[in-house]
């Protein structure tokens, strides 16, 4: 698998993280398929900034929460890879998530739910569904969080949900090395993005406490998490299997 030929998929690509790792992929040499659940505008910037850096781009709209649909969308996917007269994927990124802030008292069932959905049964089945399209020797990276580290208040959640994430990734290693694809997890610390309502870019307060909790004295930003990403699907890292790789700057160290 050359650095020339790849093409990876990045749910969740419109904004955030999710965009941050896209263009960095792009910058690598890969070609995206990216996907957005509501801001279609945002995702066409998105292909059109890829496509500037001199590599082909699609987006696809995708509700991680219905999995009821994931077969549909890897039909979809198949196009894309048929128009740019490829078959198969060469990377995975499950990124696409949104956050839930909430005490273990006030937390509903409601809530609990949509977190699985979107958080756990999300990236399994939709895993599940892109298997095929995913080429032996691939990559699959699954996002995760420090929040599955280290515990703050109204968090536990969404944290447990991205625990579970962190061993469906080891999981994946072990049952798709035979096919040489390997899998691991990238967990960020607190980055200063939309994410959860912009808390940690927007409030003050929560923003100086990140930084007076980090190694290196600041709230992440998206700049310091698509590289890793891009790193960790690339095939120069092809070693590195069944990892959790935290990119926090230093948070609770």
């Amino acid at each position: 698998m050359s650095s020339s030929s790849r093409i990876v998929l990045v749910t969740g690509g419109s904004r955030g993280l999710g965009r941050n790792a896209a263009l960095a992929l792009a910058a690598d040499g890969a070609d995206i398929v990216l996907t957005y659940r509501s801001q279609a505008d945002a995702a066409l910037e998105v292909v059109a900034q890829i496509e500037a850096l001199g590599r082909r781009a699609a987006a696809l709209p995708l509700d991680v929460a219905d999995s009821g649909r994931f077969a549909a969308f890897a039909g979809q996917v198949k196009q894309v890879l048929g128009g740019w007269g490829a078959t198969h994927l060469q990377g995975l990124l499950n990124n696409a998530g949104e956050g839930l802030y909430a005490s273990i008292a006030d937390t509903t069932p409601e809530q609990f739910d949509h977190a699985v959905a979107v958080h756990l049964k999300g990236p399994f089945f939709l895993t599940q569904a892109l298997l095929p399209l995913i080429a032996d020797g691939g990559r699959i990276l699954n996002v995760s969080s420090g929040l599955a580290r280290f515990s703050l208040p109204g968090s536990s959640a969404y944290a447990m949900m991205k625990g579970g994430i962190e061993v469906f990734t080891r999981y994946l290693a072990k049952e798709l090395g035979a096919r040489g694809i390997s899998a691991n997890t990238l967990a960020p610390g607190a980055i200063a993005t939309d994410f959860g309502g912009g808390r940690v870019r927007d409030d003050e307060h929560v923003n100086g406490m990140v930084a007076s909790i980090t190694a290196l004295g600041r709230a992440g930003q998206p700049d310091d998490i698509g590289p890793v990403a891009a790193a960790l699907l690339s095939p120069r890292t092809a070693w590195i299997n069944a990892q959790r790789v935290e990119a926090s700057g230093g948070m609770f160290v």
